[in-house]
């Protein structure tokens, strides 16, 4: 029987499995909520019925692509223009045909990558479509990519092109990834970063935690290693799996980071003014 992708509509995540699911592997993890009335399960096809995709340029050079309706929490992927070509970085929850037909005009991709599980998204569509060289995940993060074919695990470092380089922080999950764009001062920040936004999209609010939704804080080790990496980044700007956020500095972070290694750590958000 071949193998069929699955979404779940609690969370998002993609799946390749004989039939439905028997479970969600991201949402049975201590980082996620469990849904309220039991598995929902949709195959692809059906996904894909009534959905457009949206597409943004939110810095020259860095658009962001989402798909309406949304599916599951509503990530959103990154691609990312370079002297090497475009990079996408996380993935819509789901890559219409406009969307797909749109990174194919640009001239396709030259390396798709993702900074954890909980950004990959329809990374599949992307591979299966648009088949780049380079599928790029950390190595201590690879047990998470079934839906898609890892080509290249990452170590601690690597440069996808001048001046675009991925770190590992670990933290939010062992092989977490962050992403710098040293020319725009963006960094791709994923989960290890989360703003609170006012109702015009404008940050109010830092935090960092291993699990959000259970408000699981980072350990102080882990806020020690994340902080060597981030206080090398010049940034002013953030880039989630799920927005983009200007305003957010390298400075505010650690001094988020500060905060937190003073006392017993927290998850929920610090304001930004205290932070300048």
């Amino acid at each position: 029987m071949p193998l069929s992708p699955w979404t779940c509509t609690n969370c998002g995540h993609w799946q390749r499995w004989f039939a439905t699911p028997p479970s969600c592997p991201v949402c049975t993890d201590v980082r996620n909520a469990l849904p309220d009335d039991g598995w929902d399960f949709r195959p692809l096809d059906e996904i894909a019925r009534g959905r457009a995709a949206r597409w943004a340029e939110v810095r020259p050079g860095i658009t962001g692509f989402w798909c309406e309706p949304q599916v599951g929490l509503g990530t959103c992927g990154w691609v990312i223009e370079t002297d090497a070509g475009l990079i996408g970085w996380e993935g819509a929850g789901f890559y219409p045909d406009d969307g797909l037909a749109e990174i194919r005009r640009r001239g396709g991709l030259a390396a798709l990558a993702a900074s954890h599980v909980h950004g990959y998204g329809a990374l599949f569509q992307l591979q299966d479509a648009l088949d780049p060289p380079v599928m790029a995940i950390g190595v201590r993060d690879l047990e998470w990519t079934k839906a898609f074919r890892v080509t290249w695990p990452l170590d601690d470092r690597h440069e996808f092109a001048p001046g675009l380089v991925a770190h590992r922080t670990g933290g939010h999950f062992d092989g977490h990834m962050v992403l710098h764009d040293e020319r725009r001062r963006v960094l791709f920040c994923g989960d290890m970063l989360k703003a609170s936004l006012d109702a015009d999209g404008r940050a109010t609010g830092l935090s960092a935690h291993k699990a959000f939704h259970a408000q699981i804080p980072l350990s102080h080790q882990e806020i020690r290693d994340a902080y060597k990496v981030i206080g090398e980044l010049d940034f002013d700007a953030v880039a989630t799996p799920f927005e983009f956020v200007e305003g957010v500095t390298t400075a505010h972070v650690l001094a988020l980071y500060d905060r937190l290694l003073s006392a017993q750590p927290v998850a929920g958000p610090i304001p930004l003014e205290e932070l300048a």
